[in-house]
């Protein structure tokens, strides 16, 4: 809950704008820290999720490695202090040039999602004069009951390589000279909440691992990805995440022989430490009597709604009445689907109120667009108002 001293000091910024919330940023990252140290568990941040220069100096003074999804999220890591040897680099179509930047940099581990790309990797490599340390990124074909829009982990999905093409291609894969298969890669998708899901992903690598290893692989890491989830629907009940049940399941029912665990948690580390702070334009009630309440960002600002039908929490931090409506929060982008929430109970709300759409640290700011050609929105800290 915003502090009156937060909100007043609220009233005069220009909006729309992130604000961010360091104090439960850095509480967040003590927490994953602290129980993943427990376990000797790795720990990378998901860059694509925030990258926001603060939030990214504050994470990387834990010691966390990055996780990269792309050449420029490499480079972003790198200039933001991240250890190149604690850079892993995914992503289903990595350009050449941006390969070979990895290469360069000497980073962890590329983490490879098909067969055609491992050997661009090698011949790469072999132009450099350089070993390129990879990862096979298995798809388990696993459920991760989550929104169908960020699944990543079953078998239809655009991303890894199927666990049975890399049994059939071990020889081929072996014969690379350029490329160093050093671990395993998995991640079934974002915003899990089902924690039992992690359980299927442990049986899932105890057999893969096994049989690659029977095939003359040697693997010294397995990287279980992240997808822990957050709650969206009442983020007080829940600022930092679970992250000791999710560490706890891993240590009990992944079987992988002393080899080093990693994680790449994004949202989880991010998502509730940040808020959308939007003021009302204006209202206004359509033909058929909905209420409309339109504020001056949009799906420019945060796509989420528009993009996956997903729900953030809401909240009206300057209405004094205590009269309630029903209302439909719009965007100003020239869509149709430019809709924050069709069905709110808010305090009475008009013209110059200020909401809060919570939850938003995480694929907010940095899925950002100029559309409509808005500005990007900008950042305001809780530890410099």
């Amino acid at each position: 809950m915003l502090s009156k001293k937060v909100k007043d000091a609220l009233k005069g910024l220009e909006t729309p704008f992130y604000l961010y919330d360091m104090d439960l940023l850095r509480v967040t990252v003590e927490s994953a820290a602290t129980m993943a140290a427990r376990y000797g568990f790795v720990l990378h941040y998901a860059v694509k999720a925030n990258v926001d220069p603060r939030v990214l100096a504050l994470i990387q003074s834990y010691g966390f490695g990055a996780d990269c999804a792309s050449g420029n999220e490499v480079r972003c890591a790198i200039e933001a202090g991240f250890d190149p040897a604690k850079i892993v680099y995914a992503g289903v179509g990595k350009r050449d040039h941006e390969i070979r930047y990895a290469i360069e940099q000497g980073i962890f581990a590329i983490n490879c999602e098909s067969l055609e790309e491992m050997q661009v990797i090698n011949d790469i490599a072999g132009e450099l004069g350089k070993k390129a340390t990879v990862g096979l990124r298995i798809n388990p074909d696993i459920d991760p009951k989550t929104n169908s829009c960020i699944d990543t982990g079953q078998a239809d999905c655009k991303f890894g390589i199927s666990y049975e093409e890399v049994l059939r291609s071990a020889d081929q894969i072996k014969a690379m000279k350029n490329i160093i298969v050093k671990g395993m890669h998995l991640h079934i998708g974002s915003q899990i909440r089902e924690l039992h899901v992690f359980e299927y992903l442990c049986e899932k690598v105890n057999t893969i691992v096994a049989n690659l290893e029977s095939l003359g692989f040697k693997l010294d890491f397995v990287d279980v990805g992240g997808g822990l989830g957050i709650n969206y629907d009442v983020p007080e009940n829940e600022p930092v995440p679970n992250f000791a049940s999710v560490f706890a399941i891993i240590n009990s029912h992944l079987k992988v022989g002393g080899k080093e665990v990693h994680f790449e948690f994004g949202r989880a580390i991010v998502g509730e430490c940040g808020e959308l702070i939007t003021r009302v334009l204006f209202n206004k009630t359509t033909a058929t009597g909905r209420k409309l309440v339109i504020v001056d960002s949009s799906m420019t600002e945060l796509i989420r709604p528009a993009l996956y039908g997903s729900y953030h929490n809401i909240e009206n931090i300057t209405s004094e009445e205590t009269r309630q409506e029903r209302y439909t929060i719009v965007g100003t982008a020239c869509e149709s689907t430019d809709v924050f929430d069709e069905n709110i109970t808010l305090p009475l709300t008009s013209r110059g109120d200020l909401l809060t759409i919570k939850s938003a640290g995480a694929y907010g700011q940095s899925m950002a667009s100029r559309y409509n050609l808005h500005d990007l929105p900008r950042s305001v800290y809780s530890d410099e108002l």
